[in-house]
């Protein structure tokens, strides 16, 4: 398998490809998430704390790219940028 077999489509309003890095027990992942489930935004997710093995690292691998801190939620946009952590005000720009 690979990390995009586990990754999780939302559906919504396309306006940019997002991909969510989270964690299944963080706070602030869940708040990303919640936050755009309200904006109605289309996105991909993936909880690496669930993913094992080689997908895990890959995932995280993925992460390290755009976030060496490897820290969560980190969200990346349209391949050439991210967000990382709850940053409200840069997630509704999104919209």
């Amino acid at each position: 398998m690979s990390v995009k077999e586990h990754i999780k489509h939302v559906s919504g309003s396309k306006k940019r490809n997002v991909t969510l890095y989270t964690l299944s027990t963080c706070g602030w992942c869940k708040k990303t998430k919640s936050m755009l489930n309200d904006m109605k935004m289309e996105y991909d997710y993936v909880d690496v704390d669930l993913l094992q093995g080689d997908d895990k690292e890959e995932a995280l691998g993925e992460v390290r790219k755009w976030n060496p801190a490897c820290s969560f939620p980190t969200m990346v946009i349209d391949d050439n940028r991210c967000i990382v952590g709850f940053k409200e005000d840069e997630i509704k720009r999104l919209a």
